[in-house]
């Protein structure tokens, strides 16, 4: 399968430049928003990759965990997968994408909880019928488990690369164009997990590929 034609997509505007200031106290900066985000998702957990440059659209409970449940047995039940639960659901991993964006320094904008700024994400909304196997949505979280090992290793290695990162920005008040790649990468793998063994828009298996 080709990773260009996957229905699930990240792309972050690389910045020319960014500010020391709002780099160095970025982790005070965000405390708002990430308790607005907690709020309102009501999880007891969240996996980022920035979910990842980003947070991987996937958590344990709250909001989140009862949109998976309540959509899998409508899958499974009716072959249906309610328009307005998809774009809700789409709509807060836009919001939370651009809190992890912000968080892990890929842009100096404070997240939006409407504007796209320069975070896209795009998830293309199944025919449930024609699109989707009503039985797939009780295996998808096993199958899915080799990207997990892989998902928690680039996550990892994002953090580190944040680090590297926030010392590069104070230095020079640019993200290394490499590094940012690497981090947009991430969240563009997650979200693709997400949005297989999660969101269950698709019956596509996720790529091994940060492109």
């Amino acid at each position: 399968m080709a990773v260009e034609t996957y229905p699930a997509s990240l792309d972050i505007e690389y910045p020319a430049n960014l500010s020391r200031v709002k780099t160095f106290f970025r982790i005070f900066l965000a405390i708002p928003i990430v308790i607005i985000l907690f709020l309102l998702d009501g999880s007891g957990g969240s996996s980022t990759n920035s979910q990842n440059g980003t947070h991987a659209m996937a958590s344990s409970g709250g909001i989140s965990g009862g949109l998976f449940i309540a959509t899998a047995l409508m899958i499974l039940f009716r072959q249906v997968y309610p328009r307005w639960w998809f774009d809700f659901a789409l709509e807060l991993n836009r919001f939370s994408t651009r809190v992890g964006a912000y968080l892990f320094l890929l842009t100096d904008r404070y997240p939006s909880t409407v504007d796209k700024q320069t975070v896209t994400l795009n998830i293309t909304y199944p025919d449930a019928k024609q699109d989707l196997n009503r039985w797939l949505p009780l295996v998808k979280w096993f199958l899915a488990i080799p990207h997990y090992i892989v998902l928690f290793l680039l996550i990892i290695a994002a953090c580190v690369v944040t680090v590297i990162a926030w010392f590069a920005i104070l230095v020079t008040g640019r993200y290394p164009k490499g590094l940012f790649d690497f981090m947009v990468g991430v969240g563009r793998y997650g979200i693709r997990v997400a949005a297989y063994s999660f969101l269950l828009t698709t019956d596509k298996y996720p790529p091994f590929s940060l492109s």
